[in-house]
């Protein structure tokens, strides 16, 4: 039988790579998208090869057609789209006097426009069981700090269309939904970084998440026994939006 297909964009590193090797252990054959760092794209895909499934690293494009470019090219190198995992997106931190028109396009572009366009292409593609997932944020439910209201308004959307798309593609078969991070140990947002001990205030529990946390619910949503959910925002936070 063919091996059902998984894209993660955004998964050369962090919590995009530990999903795509998540995945791969529970037997999808794999896409990741990556913007810059081909070699950390590389290394993943070879760490998910030398478990015996099949893995490609693709650029991220730019320009109006680069989602549909990305999802058709996965779907024919693999003959089929399972499973979506939008992962890719920025983190600007801007006080709302300082943002500029660049920031803001910016991170809707990718945040928010990018995800839509993504799975526009995707659904087309998907059999009865696909599933979509968005990584969101604790954040698009609680800013616990100013100077982030760009990125809490990106990820917020996401909850929003996730719950619209349940609709349009629940009788079809396919579930849409997005977890929520809290502070996750990566080296874009490192436990021992200038913030850590100011974000773990926010925590009910001492400690920052793993990527692995994040990467063992996107395999829990991408299974058959998550069948029943969909619509969902599932937060993964220590207790930050507690």
């Amino acid at each position: 039988m063919t091996a059902r297909v998984a894209l993660v964009t955004g998964g050369s590193r962090g919590i995009g790579a530990s999903i795509a090797e998540s995945l791969a252990r529970d037997g999808f054959d794999i896409a990741i998208s990556y913007a810059r760092n081909a070699t950390a794209a590389e290394q993943t895909v070879e760490r998910i090869a030398a478990t015996g499934r099949t893995a490609r690293a693709y650029r991220a494009g730019e320009g109006a057609g680069a989602a549909e470019d990305l999802i058709g090219q996965v779907a024919r190198d693999f003959g089929r789209l399972d499973v979506l995992v939008c992962n890719a997106g920025i983190y600007p931190y801007a006080m709302v006097r300082d943002m500029t028109t660049e920031q803001v396009d910016a991170t809707l572009g990718l945040n928010v426009r990018a995800v839509m366009l993504e799975t526009i292409a995707a659904v087309r593609h998907m059999p009865r069981g696909g599933r979509i997932i968005f990584i969101g944020s604790t954040f698009g439910e609680r800013a616990p700090f100013p100077g982030i209201s760009l990125y809490s308004a990106t990820k917020a959307a996401l909850t929003g269309f996730a719950r619209g798309l349940a609709r349009d593609l629940g009788p079809d078969g396919i579930t849409v939904n997005v977890i929520q991070p809290g502070p996750i140990d990566t080296d874009m947002n490192p436990a021992d970084g200038a913030a850590a001990d100011m974000l773990r205030g926010f925590l009910c529990v001492p400690e920052y998440g793993k990527p692995g946390d994040i990467a063992a619910m996107a395999s829990f949503l991408a299974r058959p026994e998550s069948d029943n959910i969909t619509g969902a925002a599932l937060t993964v936070d220590g207790g930050l939006a507690a």
